[in-house]
């Protein structure tokens, strides 16, 4: 049956729409907002697969071009592989509703997400969210939400919900706020470099309209809902636990006074190997996966522990100490920018790349084709844990983590104006042990300053941790992985000393408080600071000049009338001037000519060609040219490439000159002076009246 339910959201209407369509999914949900509208379906395998100890959700988001009324460029004319607004909107959806499921459910699930119509102004991201979280309430399948999410920006010194692409040029915040009745759940930011203070405004002004949301869900699920299904919660059994408990827990005792990361694997493998040849025999009750997943259940209540009771972590430190930092700039002598960052065992070594417009990166979105003129990649090859891998192309999580560090570095980027380059960054996390997308934040700053692109100002960035207790809540500075494993939160904050640049928050709990948050932003700005302090021992500033093996570029400006010539029939005059020179030219609608060349002289010689191309012929104006052609009455004589004159015999010396090659032959360099340019754009030129004298008045 047909249901439907509204509200007020920003300056639009949410509509939420279910029994329409995709009625054989468990569940399926539109959510309109203007003109933009999303189709989230969610479906659940019947049972369990065996074995399995994780729940395996997917979570897909499509753009289809139809949606903006376009057809997919390309051979094939439809979508292919998910683009990187696609991955990344993804995983929006997946990170707050993760934590939402029941402990013990492994049932396979996927949510599948599919913009049908877009409106050019609503973005369809947060609507995704909402849907997903909706079409999982009113569904069959297990669910511990809702939860509502909203996108927050700040223009004129004020908050606004559900901003536009529009407005978001404009805005000094583009936050996405996700959260439940318990708390806050997700964020992700980018900011151009606000305080600790405006993103707590920001997060409870974002908080007050989620409620409502909430609100909402819980009452379409009332109306549309179907029953639960009765899924059996897969509960390790409690006697298992207690024996695995029994044979390890002094043995991990002993283990996490190890410092070593590869030392303290080693023997957690043998633990768990000793205690599978103890407790699995030909006529015991448990299997393998069960005995390692009591293991897990006891290290994670034993590392809490100790964190918590003895007020040190694991590798020594207290609370709010950030692992030894090191860094190092200009190792790679080809390159154009490069920095290693070491903190701990964490380590990333990126390397900036300057090229010109044409090396743009373009972007074919549902809101319109843009450019980048800044890319950052990360790469997280697996040797970089000391493991094996398939060696395969970049994931969901390299995207997401690649994706962070570009947002936090964007904000301090110089102009195109100023600076008239592409830069690519790229960051090879070598080792990791604790937040490597931080690590390539502080790297990528140092390369770029290697790279003399005049950035504002450094940025530096770190990852928070949490431990929630019933009676105890604590927040650690640069947690290690295992930090990350077995706490409840990862949050990460990068920014220069006036402000935040970027956030990103994780929970593996349904939620945490805005005061808690706020205490994490002010540890995390303390951590900034330092490493900040640090890196700028190093280097405090852009370098002056840029890389021997950088482009020079050079930007001119050309009347708009004068590209075609510039260009030439075919592009044949500028593919000449690129032959002859070496120069790699661009060049834009505006009359923008971008010239780059490593070679100074090359450089010289294609700017003086495109300033001859392009030239206007003056009049009283004198110029070198070469004679063209001979006629009876006088001489033609080319000034400016494509750019003749005629020299009237009268013209072509003092005195009388009977035959026109008695002065000149075809080939000869004259000097010339412009006497008249007339009605009909005809150049008349004169060799006697450059070579005399300038009169007084002159």
């Amino acid at each position: 049956m047909l249901q439907k339910i509204e509200i007020k959201f920003g300056k639009e209407t949410l509509i939420f729409e279910t029994g329409k369509l995709a009625k054989q999914a468990n569940s399926a949900v539109t959510v309109q907002c203007g003109g933009t509208v999303v189709l989230v379906a969610t479906v659940m395998a019947k049972e369990a697969k065996k074995d399995i100890d994780f729940l395996p959700l997917t979570v897909e988001y499509k753009e289809k071009t139809y949606a903006a009324g376009r057809i997919p460029g390309g051979f094939f004319k439809r979508e292919g592989r998910p683009s990187e607004k696609e991955i990344l909107t993804a995983r929006l959806i997946d990170r707050p509703i993760r934590p939402l499921f029941p402990q013990g459910f492994y049932n396979e699930v996927q949510i599948m997400a599919i913009v049908l119509s877009s409106d050019g102004k609503n973005d369809p991201d947060v609507l995704s969210m909402l849907g997903a979280s909706c079409a999982l309430m009113i569904s069959d399948i297990p669910f511990l939400g809702p939860m509502g999410a909203v996108k927050i920006g700040r223009i004129n010194n004020e908050f606004i919900i559900n901003p536009t692409y529009e407005e978001l040029e404009q805005s000094s915040i583009e936050l996405v706020l996700a959260g439940t009745r318990n708390g806050i759940n997700m964020i992700e930011s980018g900011c151009k470099q606000v305080s600790e203070e405006l993103i707590v405004e920001a997060m409870k002004f974002g908080y007050e309209y989620i409620l409502p949301l909430i609100e909402l869900q819980e009452s379409f699920a009332a109306k549309a809902g179907k029953e639960k299904a009765n899924i059996i919660l897969k509960k390790l059994p409690e006697e298992l636990c207690a024996k695995v408990k029994e044979l390890s827990i002094a043995k991990l005792t002993e283990v996490y006074k190890i410092g070593s990361k590869e030392q303290r694997e080693e023997e957690l493998q043998l633990i768990a190997k000793n205690i599978v040849e103890t407790l699995i025999t030909p006529d015991s009750p448990y299997s393998e996966s069960d005995v390692k997943a009591a293991l897990v259940k006891v290290e994670k209540e034993q590392v809490r522990k100790i964190i918590l009771e003895t007020k040190t972590r694991v590798d020594g430190r207290n609370y709010t100490q950030i692992r030894l930092i090191s860094a190092e700039v200009g190792l790679l002598p080809r390159t154009h920018g490069s920095a290693l960052f070491t903190r701990g065992q964490t380590q990333s070594l990126s390397v900036a790349t300057l090229g010109t417009s044409s090396d743009e990166q373009i972007i074919d979105a549902l809101e319109g084709e843009s450019f980048k003129n800044f890319m950052l990649h990360y790469n997280f090859p697996s040797f970089s844990v000391g493991e094996v891998r398939p060696i395969r192309g970049p994931g969901r999580r390299e995207i997401g983590h690649g994706a962070l560090a570009e947002r936090a570095l964007l904000a301090v980027m110089p102009s195109k104006e100023k600076f008239p380059y592409t830069v690519r960054l790229v960051s090879e996390v070598l080792e990791s042990n604790g937040s490597s997308s931080m690590a390539t934040v502080c790297a990528g700053t140092l390369a770029l300053m290697d790279a003399g692109v005049p950035i504002t100002a450094p940025v530096t960035g770190i990852a928070m941790g949490l431990l929630k207790e019933e009676k105890e809540t604590v927040i650690l500075t640069d947690i290690l992985g295992l930090e990350d494993h077995f706490g409840d939160m990862d949050f990460k904050v990068t920014g220069t000393k006036e402000g935040i640049t970027a956030i990103q928050l994780d929970l593996k709990i349904d939620g945490i408080e805005l005061d808690v948050l706020e205490k994490a932003l002010k540890q995390a700005k303390d951590a900034r600071l330092f490493i900040l302090g640090e890196i700028m021992k190093v280097i405090d500033k852009p370098r002056p000049e840029l890389s021997l093996y950088a482009p020079r570029i050079t930007v001119l400006k050309i009347p708009t009338d004068k590209i075609r010539d510039l260009i030439g029939p075919g592009g044949k005059m500028i593919k000449k001037i690129t032959s002859e020179t070496g120069v790699k030219i661009d060049i834009e609608d505006d009359g923008t000519v971008f010239v780059a060349s490593t070679d100074a002289q090359a450089s010289k010689k294609a700017i003086d060609i495109i300033n001859s191309l392009t030239a206007e012929v003056e009049a009283g104006k004198i110029y070198t040219g070469k004679i063209t052609r001979i006629m009876n009455f006088g001489a033609f004589c080319e000034i400016l490439p494509q750019k003749e004159g005629l020299i009237h015999i009268s013209e072509l010396a003092q005195g009388f000159v009977k035959n026109v090659e008695d002065v000149v032959k075809i080939g000869d360099v004259v000097t010339v002076k412009v006497i008249e340019i007339d009605s009909m754009n005809r150049i008349n030129l004169s060799i006697k009246q450059a070579a005399a004298p300038l009169s007084a008045s002159e």
